[in-house]
């Protein structure tokens, strides 16, 4: 049977020290956290983008909800 690359991952992982497998995890926190950031600065910068072109609308969800009905 063919082992998925994930779990040959896991394993050389599991292979590690336990030191070594902890400075592993705190390095793949700080790029994940890393990532979410730089994630979510895209996120608002293209937010910013719409509202400066004037593509942000400002209502209630009642109207929200009106407009998805609309054609």
């Amino acid at each position: 049977m063919k082992t998925s690359a994930f779990q040959q991952a896991i394993e050389s992982v599991e292979s590690l020290p336990l030191e070594d497998q902890e400075i592993l995890l705190d390095i793949l926190q700080k790029r994940l956290l890393e990532r979410r950031r730089t994630n979510l600065y895209q996120e608002v910068s293209e937010i910013k983008q719409e509202f400066a072109e004037g593509n942000v609308k400002f209502g209630s969800v009642d109207q929200f909800l009106a407009e998805l009905d609309q054609p």
